[in-house]
């Protein structure tokens, strides 16, 4: 694991924490977007690229909506190893389900960043949309990505699915942001957390918004009601990683999703979803998590269960 200083890979912990303990994300370094009238990158097929990994729930968000936004024959997909060790993130066709890199023939994924600007000073993330035509990254923030993918593209595939409606944008937005911070990213806190006080408030926070969503759903197919929007898909990628990976591997061990009635029905439910399903790969999940995360798992065992996936 590592990062890049001034183009240069230094390997370090990738677990970045505040003077509490606290987990600290990184914000993301490429944040622009693909528009009919954007000077630079516009919406045309086969000039993009997305990198991902299947253990990532970042990146799943954008997979998900390029198979519901018809965008497979569009933009194109390489897969890292689940395996993220001293390297970072690499290419390891070897592995079943991951590719190689198809323009350079690079094995790490940084050398993508350092392709994008030599001399960047950057985590190495995933997912990553990449412009064929100029050699660079256009975007490396998953909520981003998704947002070009829901309208950006609508010409080009005749999909008019709008997964972000003016209608829910005030809710989702609501959402996004509780769910984000105690959830999405709350795994993260409370698995990276390095006091006590850090991991208390992060597993407390987590388990009071599950809560909340468990109420949330009463009585409804999906957060907003019978309307799959954006705040459910950059949901479900957490609820399907909770109990296989977070619950033991994070300490997320208060309740499991299948405690809770209507999380479980709406998590089976969202999984029946061919666009979730088909882009959900669990051993790569496992993998990742358990191999990679030596400070948290020296010894790199991955588990046997759960029995249930979901």
């Amino acid at each position: 694991m590592g990062r890049l200083v001034d183009g240069k890979w230094h390997v370090a912990d990738v677990i970045t924490s505040d003077d509490k303990g606290a987990y600290a994300r990184i914000p993301r370094s490429f944040l622009d977007t693909v528009a009919p009238d954007h000077e630079k990158f516009k919406p045309e097929s086969g000039r993009y690229h997305l990198y991902v990994s299947y253990a990532c729930p970042w990146a799943h968000r954008t997979l998900i909506y390029r198979q519901l936004k018809s965008l497979e024959d569009h933009i194109s997909v390489s897969v890292v190893s689940p395996d993220m060790l001293d390297q970072g993130w690499i290419f390891d066709p070897t592995y079943p389900g991951a590719t190689k890199e198809p323009f350079y023939d690079y094995d790490k994924l940084y050398k993508i960043y350092q392709k994008a600007d030599p001399q960047i000073n950057t985590s190495v993330t995933v997912p990553i949309l990449w412009d064929k035509q100029n050699e660079t990254i256009v975007n490396n923030e998953s909520s981003e990505i998704i947002r070009i993918f829901n309208t950006s593209f609508n010409q080009l595939t005749g999909n008019e699915a709008d997964y972000y409606p003016l209608k829910h944008r005030e809710e989702i937005d609501q959402l996004n942001e509780m769910i984000y911070e105690s959830v999405n990213n709350g795994v993260y806190r409370t698995g990276f957390a390095k006091t006590q006080q850090a991991y208390d408030e992060a597993v407390n926070s987590l388990f009071q918004t599950l809560d909340r969503l468990e109420e949330c759903l009463e009585g409804k197919k999906f957060l907003c009601g019978e309307d799959l929007t954006e705040a459910d898909l950059r949901l479900i990628p957490t609820l399907l990683r909770f109990d296989i990976v977070y619950f033991t591997h994070f300490k997320c061990n208060v309740r499991r999703i299948s405690d809770y009635k209507n999380l479980r029905r709406y998590s089976k439910d969202l999984y029946e979803i061919p666009a979730i399903q088909e882009t959900t790969n669990f051993d790569h999940i496992k993998r990742h998590y358990y191999y990679s995360h030596e400070s948290i798992n020296p010894h790199r065992i991955i588990p046997k269960g759960p029995d249930h996936i979901i």
